[in-house]
């Protein structure tokens, strides 16, 4: 059997087999590789005050030599909903803050449009719609003000105004502790600076802990493809452990890895094309979590100890929280290797570049469909020579294909003596059976790298091409690239020499229209790309084919 014809098949094969897997995950089955019970989306509607009430854990380490925050962290809900929803909008931000326990609410991207309905903007986090998803801060260490105290803003510019940055003060008094939150937006920024400073006017000293946890329910978010999976959970950043993903099923089966005590790192929570996090700013050791806190809710946090606070005095501590879409621009901006979060697989270390080089095309092109077409090219050049070594392999094989098949039939009652002349006709007509395998082998790799590079950039949503594609990270309206596909890939099988195996043969026919079918529900950017590797590749195969027919002749 012609060994790159069962690379083919394996390819085939697992493709099959990895998007019945993606679609039976999709769908709430559980995983053929690593079955686990998928959470339910039942508890979407769970009520952040229900949450409150639960049992909470506790932090379980000690952020400094001299002060433990063994304390509890509350859980995820409101003390009071009827607080005050302030409404501050930025060129890129539109954004609620609850003055009921400060809680950041809602996030609207004013930049990216929704992909269910282009004509809202995407809400990145919100609460009370049947979704949760919030960002919650406090002090721990005694009976402090947290994210179920009741805040006064004070006033202020709630829009840039001409300005290029707005301030929301929030203050809250407990048990003569006073805590005043400070969130700062800027012009053209999704970083959003958080400052949490406490008096202590009590006659003892105190030893608060600040709290950021981001906290969302666990269910699939509408839009996701069936086709392709992307990671929807909580991430872990250290200098030490580096990038570290924790799936919502690991936190609901306590399988989470216990909190991180570090002097640095990141926490966010991660979704197609969109990421929130918070990065500490202040020295000294604070720990970072990820935990359940009820049904179907999950919060990634860190905890910052403030250290001793006598009577009479203050201190503050600070962060950055950042809410946006995954630009690599803004996310290398933001912390050391945050661009982590724009999930290329485990091959980041080929996407990167293969990103940056489209980056430098798109900003002469500026046009991302065509960023891909000269991307593709400039690929199939760099693998010109592995192509072209692969290509006349196949054509002396396509010529000898005759010899091939009368082997077979001579000896198909004796595979060892049909395998024997098979490795003569090899020798002498000076073919190699691995010629048109290897070459395949290396670029398998490049392959894989491009694919999540398009599939994970949120460069290419609702980024049009020409004519009727105008979203490159939706499947084809029309479906004309997944039909040009499917002709591209039967006419490089008719190039291919003819299998001798009729169930063979019969698959390698097939193989054009499943795949057609696979790519119907692909982002049309991807397939754009498939669509000229193949007609590059129908060109340079025909080229070498003709000249190795001329050759024998």
């Amino acid at each position: 059997m012609d060994i790159k014809r069962t690379v083919l098949l394996v390819v085939f094969s697992l493709s099959l087999l990895m998007l019945w897997e993606n679609w039976n995950i999709y769908n709430g089955g559980p995983s053929m590789f690593a079955p686990e019970q998928r959470v339910t989306s039942t508890a979407a509607q769970t009520s952040p005050s229900t949450a409150s009430e639960q049992s909470v854990p506790q932090a379980s380490v000690s952020t400094s030599a001299n002060t433990s925050t063994s304390n509890q962290v509350p859980g995820g809900g409101t003390a009071n909903p009827q607080g005050e929803r302030i409404t501050l909008s930025t060129d890129l931000l539109k954004v609620e803050i609850n003055t009921a326990g400060g809680e950041l609410t809602r996030v609207e991207l004013l930049k990216h449009k929704d992909a269910a309905n282009p004509e809202k903007n995407v809400v990145l986090m919100e609460s009370g719609t049947g979704r949760t998803y919030i960002g919650q801060t406090g002090l721990i260490g005694g009976d402090f003000p947290n994210h179920r105290t009741m805040y006064s803003a004070r006033p202020g510019a709630r829009t840039l105004e001409g300005g290029d940055t707005i301030e929301l003060v929030l203050d809250a008094e407990q048990n003569g502790v006073k805590l005043t939150k400070t969130y700062v937006f800027k012009r053209g920024q999704y970083q959003i600076d958080l400052n949490h400073s406490v008096v202590n006017t009590t006659a003892d000293a105190i030893s608060p802990s600040v709290y950021v946890q981001l906290v969302r329910d666990g269910s699939k978010l509408e839009g996701d493809s069936a086709f392709y999976s992307t990671f929807n959970g909580p991430a872990i950043y250290t200098a030490t452990e580096k990038f570290r993903k924790v799936s919502f099923e690991d936190i609901e089966k306590a399988k989470n890895a216990p909190p991180v005590r570090t002097s640095d790192g990141w926490i966010a929570m991660v979704q197609h094309y969109f990421v929130t996090a918070f990065l500490p700013t202040a020295k000294g050791q604070h720990e970072l979590f990820t935990r359940k806190i009820d049904n179907n809710l999950y919060a990634v946090g860190s905890i910052m100890s403030m250290g001793s606070v006598a009577p009479g005095t203050s201190t503050s501590i600070s962060g950055k929280l950042f809410v946006g879409p995954q630009e690599s621009a803004a996310l290398e901006q933001f912390a050391t290797d945050f661009d982590l979060v724009k999930d290329y697989g485990w091959l980041t270390i080929i996407a990167k570049p293969i990103f940056w080089l489209m980056e430098q095309i798109q900003k002469v092109l500026n046009n991302w469909g065509w960023t891909i077409i000269v991307l593709t090219i400039i690929i199939k050049l760099a693998f010109f020579p592995l192509s072209a070594a692969s290509y006349r392999s196949m054509a002396k094989m396509k010529l000898v294909t005759p010899k091939m098949t009368a082997i077979r039939e001579r000896h198909k009652g004796d595979p060892q003596k049909m395998n024997a002349a098979m490795m003569e006709l090899y020798k002498t007509e000076k073919i190699n059976p691995l010629g048109g395998c290897l070459p395949v082998v290396v670029q398998i790799p490049v392959f894989i790298a491009l694919y999540w590079v398009l599939l994970a950039s949120v460069e290419m949503r609702h980024a049009p091409w020409l004519g009727w594609v105008q979203d490159l990270s939706a499947p084809d309206p029309w479906y004309i690239l997944p039909v040009v596909m499917a002709a591209s890939m039967f006419v490089q099988t008719k190039l291919n020499p003819t299998p001798p195996d009729p169930i063979q043969a019969k698959i390698m026919m097939i193989m054009p229209i499943a795949f057609s079918v696979m790519f119907f529900f692909f982002p049309a950017g991807l397939v754009l790309y498939w669509v000229v590797n193949n007609l590059l590749s129908i060109g340079q195969q025909w080229v070498i084919t003709r000249q190795s027919g001329q050759g024998k002749a």
